[in-house]
This record gives C-alpha cells, structure tokens and sequence, in this order.
C-alpha cells in the first residue's frame, strides 16, 4: 500500500499549493518531481500527479519579501531547467503539459487566492528565470527525443516560439543548432501544415533577435537549402492566404542565404527557380518549374516580385550566378519595365504598383547589367535608357506616386525614373567598355545628357536626389569623353557652362551632407576628362573664366580638393594662355597665385613634420625635405621593382604638384612674394635635387645594410651624397643672404622713416619759433620797430643797384603802414610820365 499513500500524499501537496508554490519550496518540489520521474517507470499512476505538480509551475511563484526574488534566484533557475529535464520522461502527456506550463509564463495572471503572509512574484520573474536556466537550449535538444510524435512537436515548437521572443534564449538556441534543426523540420509531414508555420516563425525570430550570420551559417547546408526549395515549392503553388504569406517568409530567408556566396543556392537548383520565377510574367517563355502558375495580383504577390527582383540584385554580386542569370532571360525582363508608364494602370497592378516595381526593376538593372554586358548590348539597353530618360523630361503628363523606396522624392514628377536610369548607365560606362561607350555615344547620348542635366538643374529644387542625379551625369560624360578629341569638342559647346555653374557653388554647401562635395569633385573630374586635352574647350574655359574659379577653390585650403585642382591646372598649363591667366588672379587681400602655392607648400611641409627653423630655412642639410615618417623609418631592403619610401612619398603628399606647377610658372619674377615667400621658394626649386639625394641616401643605406661595397664605389657613394649636402648648405646659404638682405632693407626703410619724421619736427620747431617772433611783435612796440627795421634794410639790401640815373623811380614803401608781415591783395599802381 506503500504506492497509494504516496499518491495520496502528493495529491494533498497538489492541494495545498493549488494557488502556486512559495520561493522557499521549490527546491524541495522539484525533488519531488524527479521522484515521480522515477516512480513513473515501475506505475503509471504517477503520471497524473506528477502533471498536476508541473501543471502549478504555471502559476506565479509567492514570495514574502520583495528581496525574495533576488535571493532565491540562482534556486528558481535551476529548477525552471529541471523543469526542461523532464522532458526526456517517455510520457506525452508529462511532456505535453511542461510545453503549456512553459507558455503559460508569458500570460501570467493573478492567482486566486495567496497564503497568508505571501505575494505573487514579478510578471517576467519566471521569463527571466527561464533564461537564466537555459530553458530554450533544453527544449530544442528535446526535439530529438519527438521527432516521430508529430503532437509533442509541435507542443514544443510553441513553447519555442514564446521563448525565442527574447534574444537571450535565441543566443542559447543557436548555441545547439537551432536554424539547422528547425529547418529540417520544413518539411516533415504534417495534415495541419502547424509544424512549417511554427518552424518558420522560429526561424523568423532567431533572425530577427539573434544573430543573421550565425543563422545563415546554420542554414548554409545542402540539406537546409533543399528543405527550404521544397517547402518554397509548396507553398508557391497554395491558394489560401497563409501560404502566401509562408512563400514571402521563406523568400526572405532565402534573400539571406543568397547573401553568402558559398551557400549551395546554386547547386541545389533553388537560384534558378528563383531566377526563373523572378522572370514571370515578362517572360513569355514555358518553363516546366512554374508551369500552373499564376499571379493574382493579390497585395502577397506584389510582395513576392519585389522579394524576386531583390534576390536577382543579389545574385548578381555572385559571380557563380552570372550564367543562371543569362540563360534564363532576366535582362529582357528587367527592360520590359524600361518604357514610358502610357496608362494609369498596367495589366493588373494600380498605378501605384506598376511604378514601384518599375523603379525597382530598373534599380536591379543597375546591379545586373555590369554583370551581362553581352545581353545588355544584345537587348539594345542603351537605345532603351535613352529613350526613357528623353521621356523623362518630356512634356508627357506624368505624375509619381513616390510612395516606396525607390520613389523618394518622384512625388508629382518623373524625378524617380530619372535618378534610377542615370544609375544603370553609370554601372556600365564604368566598366570602360568600347563597345557601350561607343554605343552611347553613335545616339547622341552626349548631347542628350547634358539637355538632360540642363533640365534637372533648372526645373527641381536643390536637394540629395538631384545633386545625385547630376554627379551620376557627369561621371557618365567624364567616362565618355576621355581620351577622345572629337567628343570633348561636343562636350565644350554646352557643357562648359555648366561645368562653371557647378565650379561657383559656395563654399559652405560643402559641408551640408546633402552630397554638393561628390558634385563638386564630379565637376573636377568632368574639367580633367571633357576640357582638358582639347584646344577649343580648353580656349572656352578660359574664357569663362574657369582658371579664375579653380584657384578660387584652390585658395579654399581643402586637403582633399588641392591635390585634384593643381594636377588640373598643371595640365592646363601645357596651353600658353593658362599662364596669364594664374598670374593675373588675385584673391583676398590682393593675393597671388604664387604667394597661395608657397602658403599650400609650408602647411604641407608642417602637417608632415618637416625640419625647419623659425626662419624657415633648412636645419637638416642632409635630408632636407625628409618628413617626420621617413625620419623614424628603418632601413627596409625592398626588391628593385618595388618603388622605395623616397618615392611612394611623391604621391602621398601634394609638394610635387606645386614644384611643378613652379616649373611651369617659372621662379622669376613672380608678383605678391615677401621675404619668407622667397625663403620658401629657394627650398621649392631645388626639390627634385633634393628628392635625388633622397633616393642615393636610401640606396647607399640598403647596400650598406646587405653588403660592404669596394672602395671606389664606397668614394662614389660618398661623393653623391656630398653633392647632395652641399645643395643642402647652398640652399641655407641663399636663405640667410635673403634674409640679411630683407633686414638690411627694413632698416634702410627704418632710416627713411625716422629722417622724414625728424624733418617734420625740425618744421614744426620753425614755425613755433616763428609764431613766437609773431607774438612779440604785436605784443611789444619796441620789438615791432625793430623787426620794421630790419625789414626794411633787408629789402634796401634785397634791390639792384640803378643802372640810369635819369629815370624815373617809384617807391615801394606804403606810407603810414604799421605792420611787419606781407601787404594784402590791394594794390596802387603809379603810371610813369611819357616824359
């Protein structure tokens, strides 16, 4: 009787915790649990018991202090997993019942009545201690021990699909192959169809909480990939709205595998059913893998050809895919959207539909055609491109819907179709393929771009799409007209213009991140590939005024932009007339093209780290333009066809540039330059001899690092590098004799000045001493009558002697005149008889 007392007990334990079990117990329950475990081997009867104790577990836990959760945290942990342990009891119905008591965790309710002095645990305290227990690890290692009970699995799939809400238990999932498990499960036979339903919806969590490439590396098996097809095929010819929905999950989840190229997508046969679905209808060809299908056009299918047309850009990255992607004709089927939209609706998508599957085939085509470059010229493409983008700016009334992705900013206008077409030549003139350019160019595409961004720039708002759209204009000219005279002639008649328009964007736009800095070294791009090269557009630019706005930019001191703009300019000065044209510019300040070359010469020799003195002449006589790099730089042996530091250091920084640019100004008679300038001018025109000596210094350094060389080439060695040296010294010498001869001239300025004040105040001492002659005189009579006196004997002394004494004289003196100083304007003149 021993067996009944004990179900009698455990049915009055039941009982008693009827409304959940205390904190404190549950360690001594769970013994009782594994005892009934036990117990249920020998008598069945036990199952029953054993299911209403684990039935309680659902309930919340009670607690008597809130500090209660804390401390028995580590207890309830271990029992919530001791929990998951019984599921190896052979007893669907044990197993079946710890699955709801698992789901019952995430609708807590308050139990009916609680023992006196208790209360309910937290509503995510049993969650918690779930993951802490590493409870979903435990279920899904218990799917092997259901896998041929069709009932407990899917009991266990939905307690799964509760847990792997949290990515905690996703992580503890993955850990015991989860993706991969599941996924075999795709396709297991099920009248309900539940188990492919919960199996993807795991799977859809374990994306979405855990990691995606630890998903798809679980699922990157030729095991995986075929259960996926299998159930995709399913589900791809279902009628009920679910199964839609299954086939769009499940495209999804194939988009993320395609990502990785070495999933066997394609040996599996799954990428060309994708490839050839993706195809459907544009494609009029029978195919025996969709044969019955048939869009209806439901808001699911219309999720499905975007997912499609997603899965072909993705594949197109995969060079594996090339010739799936060929074969089965998605070229001619990406073109069939590439044509004006004549009416509201087509076929049976709205308007609405149609223009978002529009833009999205032509994004696609932009991945694709660089891939399919034979089917691209093949299907006449470029012909297509441009007589939609000639529509594009036509007069047809068109109004975008602009309601997806793809249509960002086309609301009202044809903006959308624009944007994405211009991308899809850009993917393919950047292969700088003759065939395409040439292609391009026989229908006029030159002409019809720069229409096209003449259009743009006028009629829309300044804004990320449009400055994408004529960066993209740009590039696609710049690819076109490079290396071909006659092109560049076509490029020079209307494109110049905007070229200039582009070259006087203020400053500031620059840094707005709305893309004027991609524009802008589009525009730089554009002056190097369509002016420079060809004497009529270059003639044109100059004109315009172009060199002008260049060192405008230049004067800018942007890092990124000088290295560009003064290879531009030292191109252009192989035309005579750039000359006269860097030298007469003058920017702030009156400043000249010289002086701004100097100023860009010291930042750079300062941003490196080069040794110069407050003067700025050289200190190092023997590395004289070394950086602070190429100092600490170790003596490194390179093989003779690897470029040494000396020389990859030319293209690292932008000194060579101005050397040249030097070189084709001139070092005479230079306007704008001050003593400094002349100081840093001397190091600038010996910089290839410094550069030389550069070279010989690291050469002498690697022979003498492998090998001793034999004295006559050890004196020549030394003789190289004493020349070198010696420039060094000449170059310092010159620097001071510029700077006594600047200081010998400031103090000559120095004198000039203090004589000219030491003059001014010599002339104010006279005329104070002067004004004080003046004030005596009329202050002192005496004073008066003797400085009329010597007025009169200086004037008695100042006449002539008379040369005739019988002529006639008339006195100069006005009588009764009391006054010292000069007569007035009034004067009488006597008249000499004719006697």
């Amino acid at each position: 009787d021993l067996e009944k007392e004990q179900l009698k007990t455990l049915k009055k334990v039941a009982k008693h915790f009827e409304n959940g079990f205390p904190l404190k117990d549950l360690e001594q329950i769970v013994k009782i649990l594994n005892l009934c475990a036990e117990k249920m081997k020998e008598q069945e009867a036990f199952t029953e018991c054993l299911c209403e104790l684990i039935k309680l577990f659902g309930l919340p836990f009670q607690k008597k202090k809130t500090s209660d959760e804390v401390n028995y945290s580590s207890v309830v942990a271990q029992c919530i997993a001791q929990l998951g342990y019984l599921m190896r009891v052979p007893s669907s119905q044990v197993r079946i019942q710890i699955c709801k008591c698992v789901i019952s965790f995430y609708k807590m309710g308050l139990p009916g009545k609680l023992l006196s002095g208790y209360q309910p645990t937290s509503a995510n305290y049993k969650i918690q201690m779930a993951e802490l227990g590493r409870l979903a690890e435990t279920l899904v290692l218990s799917l092997e021990s259901v896998e041929n009970q069709l009932t407990d699995k899917l009991w266990v799939l939905k307690a799964l699909q509760h847990l792997s809400i949290s990515g905690v238990n996703c992580r503890l999932m993955m850990k015991v192959q989860a993706a991969s498990r599941l996924c075999l499960y795709l396709n297991g036979a099920d009248p309900s169809g539940q188990l492919v339903f919960r199996s993807s919806d795991i799977l859809w969590n374990l994306l979405e909480n855990g990691s995606k490439e630890e998903v798809v590396n679980q699922l990157s098996s030729l095991e995986c990939v075929h259960a996926l097809k299998e159930v995709f095929v399913d589900a791809l010819h279902g009628f009920r709205h679910c199964d839609h929905q299954l086939r769009n999950d499940l495209l999804v989840i194939a988009t993320l595998l395609a990502e990785n190229p070495e999933v066997p997508m394609i040996e599996s046969g799954f990428a060309k059913l994708l490839i050839v679905l993706a195809t459907f209808p544009e494609v009029k060809i029978p195919n025996p893998l969709i044969k019955g299908l048939k869009l209806t056009y439901s808001y699911e299918d219309f999720e499905m050809k975007k997912l499609l047309f997603n899965i072909i850009g993705v594949l197109s990255k995969n060079p594996s895919a090339a010739q799936l992607l060929s074969e089965n004709d998605v070229m001619p089927a990406l073109l069939y959207y590439v044509k004006p939209n004549q009416k509201p609706g087509f076929h049976d998508w709205s308007a609405a539909q149609y223009e978002e599957l529009q833009l999205h085939a032509i994004a696609v085509l932009a991945s694709v055609a660089p891939v399919l470059v034979d089917k691209y010229l093949s299907c006449q493409a470029n012909t297509l491109l441009l007589m939609f983008l000639e529509w594009c700016i036509g007069q047809d009334p068109f109004f975008g819907r602009g309601n997806s992705f793809h249509g960002t900013g086309g609301r009202g206008n044809k903006l959308a179709q624009m944007r994405y077409s211009l991308r899809v030549l850009r993917s393919v003139v950047s292969l700088y393929d003759d065939a395409v350019n040439l292609s391009l160019c026989d229908q006029g595409a030159i002409s019809q771009l720069l229409d096209i961004l003449k259009y743009a720039t006028n009629k829309f708002k300044e804004d990320s799409i449009l400055l994408e759209i004529q960066a993209d204009i740009l590039f696609v000219l710049c690819v076109l007209c490079e290396n071909d005279l006659h092109r560049k002639e076509l490029f020079s008649y209307e494109g110049i213009g905007m070229l200039i328009l582009f070259l006087q964007m203020d400053p500031k736009k620059l840094y707005s991140g709305l893309g004027h800095s991609c524009l802008l070294f589009s525009a730089l791009n554009c002056v190097w590939s369509c002016v420079i090269g060809c004497y009529i557009a270059e003639d044109h630019f100059l004109e315009k005024q172009g060199i002008f706005l260049l060192l405008d930019l230049l004067a800018l001191k942007e890092k990124n932009l000088c290295n560009i703009i003064l290879g531009i300019l030292i191109e252009f000065c192989d035309n005579p007339k750039t000359i006269l044209h860097i030298n007469t510019w003058r920017g702030e300040k009156d400043q000249t093209a010289a002086n701004l070359l100097i100023q860009l010469w010291r930042q750079e020799e300062l941003d490196l780290g080069v040794r110069r003195d407050q003067y700025g002449r050289i200190v190092d006589m023997k590395r004289p333009i070394a950086s602070r790099f190429q100092r600490q730089q170790k003596v490194i042996p390179v093989p003779a066809n690897c470029p040494s530091f000396a020389i990859m250091e030319i293209s690292e920084n932008m000194r060579s540039k101005v050397y040249s640019l030097f070189c084709k100004l001139g070092f005479e008679n230079l306007p704008g330059l001050s003593s400094e300038d002349f100081v840093t001018l001397a190091i600038i025109r010996r910089y290839i001899d410094f550069k030389v000596g550069e070279v010989w210094s690291e050469i002498c350094a690697e022979i003498k690092e492998e090998f001793s060389p034999v004295t006559s080439d050890e004196e020549v060695l030394k003789t190289i590098l004493k020349i070198s040296e010696d420039i060094g010294r000449a170059v310092n010498g010159l620097q001071t004799k510029l700077l006594e001869s600047q200081l010998h001239q400031e103090i000559q300025k120095e004198k000039k000045t203090y004589r000219k004040i030491q003059a001014t105040r010599k002339q104010k001492e006279i005329l104070n001493k002067s004004w004080e002659n003046f004030l005596t005189r009329t202050s002192n009579h005496e004073a008066l009558k003797k400085a009329k006196k010597l007025q009169e004997e200086a004037i008695e002394a100042s006449r002539p002697k008379p040369q005739t004494q019988n002529g006639t004289v008339h006195s100069t003196d006005i009588k009764g005149l009391h006054t010292t100083i000069g007569p007035g304007r009034l004067v009488t003149v006597e008249s000499t008889p004719r006697q």
